[in-house]
């Protein structure tokens, strides 16, 4: 098993509603004068947070990655010492080779499940706080712009078909959400001046005599 560690949908989790609409004593269906799409997903990957939200993923658990990474190479060199073996290596030699190969799996598939799971929650984490922020944002557009629907295209079970790129608001949401929710600037460690050294005392001039 081989863990890509990526964020192709920050958005893939985000549960929320396939249509967006303005509450009125009308039904939906018979006040829609104005509608519009969305790509979720597209959205919140877009934005200037969510893109630095998937950086600070990717560097976070990037040492775990090449944990993994170096223990698939030790299983696979395992593998080829005992098949290039065959005829040289002792049965004793070829038994703890097999030992070896078979714990260091085991600790691979508990290490890199451990790791997937941690790598999910995080990115829930995140598509759970950027995705409640542009609720708000995309409703308050629906409502300053006269909007009576707006669609999600993003998830697998979309109604939307077809639809024009003059309906479609998703750059517009991301432009809204950046303006309102702007990313913060990554922390940096301040860097310690190396302390200085003091100079070194002058040889002793010796007696005149």
């Amino acid at each position: 098993m081989k863990i890509r560690f990526a964020v192709p949908a920050l958005a893939a989790m985000l549960m929320v509603p396939a249509v967006w609409a303005q509450t009125g004593g009308a039904s939906v269906a018979a006040a829609a004068s104005k509608v519009g799409v969305i790509d979720v997903q597209v959205a919140i990957t877009s934005t200037a947070e969510g893109k630095q939200a998937a950086a600070e993923l990717q560097s976070q658990f990037a040492p775990r990655q090449t944990e993994l990474s170096n223990m698939q190479k030790q299983m696979e060199d395992i593998q080829t010492r005992l098949r290039t073996g065959q005829t040289t290596l002792s049965d004793d030699e070829k038994a703890r080779l097999q030992r070896e190969g078979e714990q260091l799996q085991r600790t691979f598939q508990r290490r890199s499940q451990d790791a997937q799971d941690d790598f999910n929650e995080a990115q829930r984490e995140i598509v759970d706080r950027i995705g409640r922020r542009m609720i708000d944002v995309l409703s308050k557009y629906a409502r300053d712009n006269a909007f009576t629907v707006i669609l999600d295209r993003s998830g697998q079970t979309s109604p939307v078909i077809f639809a024009a790129n003059s309906v479609d608001v998703t750059q517009e949401i991301i432009r809204l959400f950046d303006q309102s929710y702007p990313a913060k600037a990554a922390a940096t460690t301040p860097r310690t001046p190396a302390p200085q050294r003091a100079p070194a005392p002058k040889p002793a001039t010796p007696p005149q005599q």
